[in-house]
């Protein structure tokens, strides 16, 4: 389950997308609020205190630095997509190797804390679904061949399960998985902190948002 659920979620999320075309933007955005609430919830509920416990704190902190300034490096070339934000030309059939890029890359470091911390797995399948349907409706509404789209979101969907597997099969990930880990928190918390941010619209008070937020934090904490 743990390699195969991150592939399940992104592939029929595009599944989804492609027979269905949906319209409605706003459960995007609820749901994305929802996953960065239960995604930031389950970094400090799991990853802080493992990592807070092995080592230094001032070196954890240097490396959760590391991983905040590492995510809005990739985002110079995904423009976002992380956390729901696709703002390439639709035009362009050109396949986005930059976007392709950075995104593995992203899932890659996300599948690495999942081989100790099973419940992880949770919040980053919550955090991958509407970051792929977010994606499906802009590759199959571009004019990128329909075997390119598939392609890049096999890929998308495989890198996360690879991080994983290279966790539990090399040693040196091991022996550094409390830096890789507070990496990864640092990553978690740019991509959630963002997440939560934009979910409030020139900042006005939204309940339904609101309400999505606390219940992805108590779903987390249940956890």
């Amino acid at each position: 389950m743990v390699y195969l659920l991150p592939i399940l979620g992104v592939l029929l999320s595009f599944i989804f997308v492609y027979f269905t075309k949906p319209q409605n933007k706003e459960i995007f955005k609820l749901l994305l609020a929802f996953s960065g609430a239960f995604l930031l919830a389950l970094t400090v509920f799991e990853l802080f205190p493992e990592v807070y416990t092995h080592e230094s704190p001032k070196i954890v902190g240097v490396f959760i630095m590391l991983g905040i300034l590492l995510q809005i490096f990739l985002e110079f070339f995904s423009k976002g997509a992380e956390h729901g934000h696709v703002h390439l030309d639709p035009e362009n059939a050109a396949f986005p190797w930059t976007l392709f890029a950075s995104l593995c890359i992203h899932s890659l470091l996300e599948g690495l804390p999942i081989e100790n911390h099973h419940t992880m797995l949770y919040g980053i399948l919550v955090h991958k679904i509407p970051i792929a349907i977010i994606l499906s409706i802009f590759l199959l509404g571009s004019k990128i061949k329909l075997t390119s789209a598939i392609l890049f979101i096999s890929l998308f969907a495989v890198m996360t399960p690879i991080g994983t597997f290279i966790a539990s099969t090399f040693k040196v990930i091991e022996t550094y998985a409390v830096y890789l880990n507070a990496l990864v928190i640092g990553v978690f918390l740019h991509i959630s902190t963002v997440i939560l941010f934009e979910s409030s619209e020139a900042h006005k008070f939204n309940l339904r948002k609101l309400l999505v937020i606390i219940l992805g934090i108590i779903i987390a904490y249940a956890l």
